[in-house]
């Protein structure tokens, strides 16, 4: 069964992506597993809950984890918990190495500007692994059929995976239509990419493509005005693995439409 790894620090950012990732296994028919990090220095000293050794400590902790997954109605998902000592990022990345998930979801403030420990380590994630990750604002809800667009350049290369994971989104939401955006940086003389187009096509197979191409002086405002103006729900953006001095797709741009979108960030890898 296809497994959806949700990470959590107890947060109303951490509350809102479970909520999210609940909704999305029914449809897609997958088990959830939450992941909670215990800080290398949490329970050294610490009362608060009472601990006398620090394993009490950490069973405590994981026993805390199961409560609060236990707060989500299931309603046939499958919800499993894992607690481990270490950083976020080293949490998720071994249980990744071992596991195979099909998405990592993840919370963040969005474009409060305030982006907080999961926003910064929703950030870390991006270039950690190059499991699909969905980022969820604390302003975005789910939609039984969201308005899904992929801000494309027409030169990454997909792996089967990442294609599988949003064929499936896709096929599982019903969504009627993806929206394909490629951003125009600075011409004045382009053309769409019917060799682009048509790749894409072939590879994206479970609804209409509906491409659009905007010219912008500044490609974020461009795609975050996209995202609004066409009221989508799940905003798909390729991170791209090599470093190319002002290519519009790079890490840079992600993590900045990541931190100023309210709506969910689907983050797909070459």
């Amino acid at each position: 069964m296809k497994k959806i790894l949700v990470a959590t620090d107890f947060s109303n950012c951490a509350h809102n992506a479970m909520e999210y990732a609940m909704e999305l296994a029914k449809i897609m028919q997958a088990e959830v597993c939450v992941i909670h990090a215990i800080g290398s220095t949490e329970g050294i000293n610490n009362s608060t809950y009472g601990a006398l050794y620090i394993e009490d400590y950490y069973n405590t902790k994981r026993e805390a984890l199961k409560d609060w997954a236990a707060t989500f109605p299931a309603e046939n998902v499958t919800v499993s918990t894992v607690c481990e000592v270490g950083s976020v990022s080293s949490v998720i990345t071994k249980y990744i190495y071992n596991t195979p998930v099909e998405l990592l979801v993840m919370g963040t403030m969005g474009s409060t500007g305030i982006t907080g420990i999961f926003g910064s380590n929703a950030n870390t994630m991006i270039t950690k692994t190059k499991t699909p990750t969905l980022i969820i604002p604390l302003e975005s809800k789910f939609s039984m059929q969201p308005v899904i667009t992929l801000a494309t350049d027409f030169e990454s290369i997909f792996s089967i995976a990442e294609i599988n994971t949003l064929n499936e989104l896709i096929v599982a939401s019903k969504a009627e239509k993806l929206n394909v955006l490629n951003i125009i940086e600075g011409s004045t003389g382009w053309k769409t990419n019917e060799e682009g187009e048509e790749n894409l096509k072939k590879l994206i197979n479970s609804t209409t493509l509906e491409f659009n191409y905007i010219n912008e002086a500044n490609p974020i405002d461009g795609i975050i005005n996209f995202v609004v103006s066409n009221q989508t729900d799940i905003l798909c953006l390729v991170k791209r693995h090599h470093n190319i001095l002002y290519r519009i797709f790079n890490k840079s741009t992600v993590n900045q439409v990541m931190n100023r979108s309210i709506k969910a960030v689907l983050i797909l890898h070459e």
